[in-house]
């Protein structure tokens, strides 16, 4: 960017008047030969600023592109849409869907619906509103093994005051208040499942009115509107009992969800696999790097013959990782388990001559028709152990993609072993892997001792690209590193204009004082000049006479 010559402010008004006692137009002169000075070295500069301009904003782009191309492939496969899913012969009945992570390929089960789980309701008798008083004194509420203490005093004696003292208790009671045109009622609701079922009895301090709030197994003052019952169930024959009517620990992988009860009728359990969905995803992952490509390859261009034209990141170190790395994504090992592929380019996406990438329709039909799960894998990783011992537990994309080793694991309890040569840390029964181990994130659970076992973490479609964008955008990756480069560089330019402007304003104010003299100078040599040609005339004129 240009600007006008720059002077300092104690010699402006001395160069307006340059040139009023020479004559000469030293103003314009001294005007010009800041200009000569200044003009290259602010067309430098303002070069810079444009091409460092434009490296700032393709290299904003290039973030933006990777960082949208792995989050849109991350919802994609988040969605669920692209592994096998079960089916159920009667969703009224059960509905049943995969857990994320899991292959749940060949599943075939009948399950019938016997009961479902409820949870235990009481509801008191009415009174007239929620603020009525409900008695003074303390209640004992009893849940398995844990009780507690429900104290009712002059500051919370009310359906409101003695419901919020329940919630608050942390038994996980839940208190309602409930207002209807008769009045108003205290309900009380439990979990699910018979052990969750719980009494409130009335202590030796509670007065008459209090014990209205009250109920032990076989009856009470409040009515047992439901009772607690676990849900029942036939699955492929044997009878099963659970707490809730959804639970995971049935099915491998898979998630069952209990609608009604319906004794008599047998539901069938398949699967549907996404074949349609996962061929659409693969030609959308092979579109969306193309453009991608096609970004990067404008951005990196080389200049035309005439010197004109080329790309503001050609040349760039971060850039140029950044393709590196993408190129080889279809080679890249996205699963490790079982025999089937491994790369996407087993699947028929392979790498044309000019980089861009290209989908054989017809291998990929071959491949999701003999090895299916096997192309589901590529797109949602497993995680798996070498031990039928060591059950991982922790949900898939929370541990780092890769293999570790754990060792010296005793189920206990307490549950002990190392993870990667650190420590675990027990919970429950469960050992999580420890901050410094290199997989956070990971959680074991053993089911007997084991000596020595190898955990697989596999990335998925959606794992590689999000290494590669993770590897680019660290605080010392390459694309990062070419930011602050860059950023460093604006900076830097920024300080030269400000020197360039200094220097070229200490140029000015020298030339205006040199002139200034000149100036000084000139006009007396014309005065003296002027008298001498005054005095020559008069000495002439003394002679003619």
């Amino acid at each position: 960017m240009a600007t006008a010559p720059v002077s300092g402010t104690g010699t402006a008004s001395i160069a307006a008047t340059l040139g009023i006692g020479s004559g000469i137009d030293t103003a314009a002169l001294v005007a010009n030969l800041v200009n000569a000075v200044q003009a290259p070295k602010d067309a430098q500069i303002a070069a810079r600023e444009t091409q460092n301009s434009a490296k700032i904003s393709g290299l904003a782009d290039a973030a933006n592109a990777i960082d949208s191309f792995a989050s849109a492939l991350a919802t994609l496969i988040g969605g669920g849409s692209l592994y096998t899913q079960p089916s159920s012969s009667d969703t009224s009945i059960l509905d049943a869907s995969a857990l994320a992570g899991s292959r749940i390929s060949g599943l075939a089960s009948t399950v019938e619906v016997l009961q479902l789980a409820q949870a235990q309701t009481l509801v008191s008798t009415t009174l007239a509103g929620a603020g009525a008083p409900v008695g003074l004194g303390s209640l004992t509420l009893t849940l398995g093994s844990a009780t507690a203490t429900i104290t009712i005093d002059e500051t919370n004696n009310s359906l409101t005051g003695l419901a919020k003292a329940i919630n608050g208790s942390a038994m996980g009671i839940t208190a309602t208040v409930i207002q209807d045109t008769q009045g108003a009622r205290l309900m009380l609701k439990g979990a699910t499942g018979e052990a969750k079922a719980f009494t409130l009895t009335a202590n030796p301090d509670a007065d008459g009115d209090l014990a209205r709030f009250t109920y032990a197994a076989g009856g009470g003052a409040m009515t047992l509107a439901q009772s607690a019952q676990d849900a029942k169930l036939r699955l492929d024959g044997v009878d099963v009992t659970c707490a809730t009517n959804s639970f995971s620990d049935l099915l491998q992988g898979v998630q069952l969800d209990l609608k009604k009860a319906a004794p008599g009728t047998v539901v069938s359990l398949g699967t549907h696999s996404p074949a349609d969905a996962i061929r659409q995803a693969v030609g959308d992952v092979v579109a969306a790097y193309n453009q991608l490509k096609a970004t990067l390859d404008a951005a990196t261009a080389p200049r035309n013959s005439d010197g004109t034209g080329g790309g503001a990141l050609r040349g760039d170190p971060g850039i140029r990782d950044m393709q590196q790395r993408l190129s080889k994504i279809t080679l890249e090992v996205l699963s490790s388990a079982g025999t089937g592929p491994k790369t996407l380019a087993e699947i028929g996406v392979r790498t044309q001559r000019d980089g861009s990438l290209a989908l054989d329709t017809t291998r990929l039909d071959q491949m999701l028709a003999t090895d299916p799960a096997g192309v589901e894998a590529l797109f949602n990783p497993t995680q798996w152990s070498s031990s039928p011992l060591i059950a991982i537990t922790s949900a898939m994309g929370k541990a780092k993609p890769g293999s570790y080793t754990v060792e010296n694991i005793v189920a206990g309890p307490p549950p002990s072993g190392t993870i990667n040569g650190v420590p675990a840390i027990a919970s429950g029964s469960k050992l999580i892997a420890a901050a410094t181990s290199g997989i956070a994130g990971l959680v074991i659970e053993p089911l007997g001792d084991v000596a020595s076992a190898t955990l697989t973490v596999d990335p998925g479609l959606g794992g590689a690209l999000q290494a590669i964008r993770d590897a680019l955008r660290a605080s010392t990756g390459a694309l990062t590193t070419s930011q602050n480069s860059a950023a460093a560089e604006a900076k830097r330019i920024a300080d030269d204009r400000l020197k360039m402007e200094a220097t070229v304003t200490a140029y000015h104010d020298r030339l205006v004082a040199q002139f200034t003299v000149m100036d000084a100078k000139v006009a007396a040599f014309k005065a003296t000049q002027s008298y001498l040609d005054q005095q020559i005339k008069v000495w002439t004129n003394s002679n003619n006479n």
